[in-house]
């Protein structure tokens, strides 16, 4: 709720004002900073101003300022100069952990005689400015995306990052205590009440209705889901505003900037609900499989597979609070007729876009087999990506389960048949508990043994799940070569495993339910068609 969702831009114009003419609309110490002669440092004039509902930043080159709005938004209070001081330290303090090259330092702004002053002098203090270093605002997620740059690499990175950030994300029991139910009911509440006022405006009443009761009818039906996941330490100081436009791409390396300082329930959060924001984000922009290799690049990392049984919710939630805030914006009255268009649209969009998480789609497994290097994990991500499902590798489940990390080679007694079992077993836990919920599912294993085709089989059709099998091979010389060329893979395997590996051959009713893809030829279009979307 703190993102740029309505960036407005005062771009160097052909022929600039005058530096003492600077744009009447905006607040006399915003006029002050676009002076070039304030700074004790280097700058570019002219500058521009980028303005979300709740601050300004000013940028002239090098650093960046940013100013809080005296606003008291209910959610969010900057009413105060003492407030704003100490929420100035605060996202200081909490973006260090994100972007500690970005965050400079807290500047007071002085007036004495009447005129502005950066830094503390003899005046009155009269207003605090974040200073950042400032970036090509060309190298935010968002503005990648508008260019057609951003990539599913881009996206595997992403998702890496963020879980390298959760996994140093603190916690303890007071941040625990923000994902009690009652402390979610509470949230979602406030969400819902405000978002009544704009009924029959941006959204509709079967919108709210039906986005409202299905969220309801989870909180009240599934209590155990929110105390396993605090049980489980996943309640913590997360980023809490994690979208395109709060992440830019410099030199290889994906940087989070901007998180929640203003509220401590917006940011004390489950961690998968910080990654259904961006989730969301691409997937309301048309954009699934940049969303879903995100997605399962992250849950590969972490092994929270069985969270993602909340993203329907966690995602509807986070549209919801897009929407509302869209329509915070929209209530501006000093906003142009084609501005109060746009945003009043965006936020239908929205809550649009939070009603389709509601409606439930039917869960559905896809199992990959084949042996090592013949593709099936590459075909799995594919169908990952255009199908929105989670994508369960079983290479990393094994090194989850076995205390390994990814990077690392696991040594022989990861491999043992014991370990196989209970990879398997795994597997299949999280695949049918996840699909019996609405989730599309792919198991990615060799399942080159007939039994555990089996076994996956007969739990599939007792839950009344629909099961697809994807056999993936390649000619042998294909497997060799891709497995000596394999670099930076999470399995193992090598030329001398796939000498010992056999594949049992497919039962008649196995067949039945078997797409065969052949790797070594073009596949990606005959696929898309035979297992659809």
């Amino acid at each position: 709720m703190n993102d740029q969702l309505r960036i407005q831009p005062n771009p160097p114009p052909q022929n600039p004002p005058p530096a003492d003419s600077p744009p009447m609309d905006l607040p006399a110490v915003i006029q002050a900073l676009l002076q070039p002669d304030l700074y004790p440092h280097p700058v570019q004039p002219p500058f521009s101003v980028l303005q979300t509902h709740a601050a300004y930043v000013v940028l002239t080159g090098e650093y960046a300022y940013k100013v809080k709005k005296s606003v008291n938004l209910g959610f969010l209070d900057f009413s105060s100069l003492e407030k704003r001081r100490f929420f100035c330290h605060e996202e200081l303090r909490l973006n260090a952990r994100h972007a500690p090259d970005l965050y400079l330092a807290v500047v007071p702004i002085a007036a004495p005689n009447g005129a502005f002053q950066l830094g503390a002098g003899a005046g009155e203090i009269v207003e605090y400015a974040l200073q950042m270093r400032q970036f090509p605002q060309s190298a935010l997620l968002s503005a990648l995306f508008a260019r057609g740059e951003l990539t599913l690499e881009h996206m595997a990175l992403l998702g890496r990052r963020v879980a390298a950030m959760h996994a140093l994300a603190p916690t303890n029991a007071e941040i625990q205590a923000f994902g009690a139910l009652s402390a979610i009911e509470q949230v979602i509440a406030d969400n819902y009440r405000s978002g009544q006022a704009y009924i029959g405006r941006d959204q509709t009443q079967q919108q709210y209705d039906q986005t409202k009761a299905f969220t309801d009818a989870l909180l009240q039906a599934h209590p155990d889901w929110f105390a396993q996941r605090q049980a489980a330490g996943m309640i913590r100081e997360c980023h809490g505003d994690l979208h395109l436009n709060n992440v830019y791409y410099h030199a290889g390396e994906m940087h989070p900037f901007d998180c929640i300082e203003f509220n401590p329930a917006f940011r004390n959060i489950d961690v998968l609900y910080d990654v259904a924001f961006m989730l969301m984000d691409l997937d309301g922009r048309g954009r699934r499989d940049l969303a879903y290799q995100f997605l399962n690049s992250y849950l590969e990392q972490t092994a929270d597979y069985w969270g993602a049984v909340l993203l329907p919710l966690y995602a509807s939630m986070r549209a919801y609070v897009r929407a509302k805030v869209q329509s915070l914006l929209g209530d501006d009255p000093h906003l142009s007729p084609s501005d109060r268009s746009h945003i009043h649209q965006e936020a239908a969009r929205y809550y649009q876009h939070a009603w389709d998480y509601t409606r439930r789609q039917d869960g559905r497994i896809i199992v990959m087999m084949g042996l090592s290097g013949s593709g099936k994990s590459t075909v799995g991500q594919h169908l990952a990506q255009q199908l929105g499902a989670v994508h369960i590798r079983a290479d990393a489940l094994r090194k989850h389960l076995g205390g390994v990390p990814l990077a690392e080679r696991g040594a022989a007694d990861l491999y043992t048949r014991a370990m196989s079992d209970r990879t398997y077993a795994r597997l299949l836990e999280l695949g049918i508990f996840l699909a019996r919920h609405g989730q599309r599912v792919i198991l990615d294993a060799k399942y080159d043994r007939r039994q555990r085709r089996q076994t996956v089989l007969e739990q599939a059709q007792a839950a009344g799940l629909p099961i697809q099998l994807v056999y993936c091979t390649a000619p042998q010389s294909i497997l060799h070569q891709r497995l000596e060329q394999r670099q930076h893979d999470v399995s193992d395997a090598t030329v001398e495993v796939l000498a010992g590996q056999v594949f049992e051959p497919l039962s008649v009713a196995e067949e039945q339910l078997t797409l065969t893809v052949n790797t070594a030829a073009a596949w990606r279009e005959e696929l898309d068609l035979e297992v659809g979307g």
